[in-house]
């Protein structure tokens, strides 16, 4: 990442980019974390997506969870969360999450937080055995993160989700020989697993 400096010949100090620290977060985060994604997602849509994040908090069907801040300086800039999903229609056992949401502070977009954030956490799931990662969203964005359509794979989504955009349910390997041997239905944690989430 480039430096903001200043000539050391003139006499003043350097002046550094502040480094990014990504970390779980705490119970003490979740008050600033509603507001990143109400900030985030606009008047309209950051309230229910707040809420969503808060409920998936308690939601005992989303255990584990994994959640991580973004954070430059002492300000959280940025968050993800990560719940269990399980894979029916298939006998065979398989440990499996979705990325649903992640945000990031307006002035902080498009700046690789969000990237560093979904590798964190993917690398983090694949340490912990999950097998397979899901994620609805923007089709030019996430598979710049190892992601693809997962339609095509054999993974139903929760919803149906229109032709036009099957592209934008996609899916991730952490654990090698997984796609192409199981199959299946995604179902989602009570919270998540509910039309609205899944419509335009």
């Amino acid at each position: 990442m480039p430096k903001n400096s200043i000539s050391p010949e003139k006499g003043k100090d350097i002046k550094k980019e502040k480094a990014l620290e990504i970390r779980k977060s705490t119970e003490s985060d979740k008050l600033e974390i509603e507001n990143i994604h109400t900030k985030a997602f606009g008047e309209t849509e950051g309230p229910k997506i707040a809420k969503l994040v808060r409920d998936l908090f308690h939601d005992k069907t989303a255990m584990p969870l994994l959640s991580l801040v973004a954070i430059e300086g002492e300000k959280i800039i940025g968050h993800i969360l990560y719940t269990k999903v399980k894979i029916t229609q298939t006998t065979e056992p398989v440990s499996a999450q979705i990325l649903a949401p992640m945000a990031i502070l307006p002035d902080f977009q498009s700046k690789g937080v969000g990237a560093q954030l979904i590798k964190k956490g993917l690398n983090l799931l694949k340490d912990s055995g999950v097998e397979l990662v899901f994620v609805l969203g923007h089709p030019g964005y996430y598979p710049r993160t190892g992601f693809t359509p997962a339609g095509v794979l054999g993974y139903e989504a929760p919803y149906h989700i229109p032709e036009e955009h099957a592209d934008a349910w996609m899916v991730q390997e952490l654990c090698s020989g997984v796609i192409g041997r199981i199959k299946g239905a995604v179902q989602c944690s009570d919270i998540l697993n509910q039309p609205e989430h899944w419509r335009e």
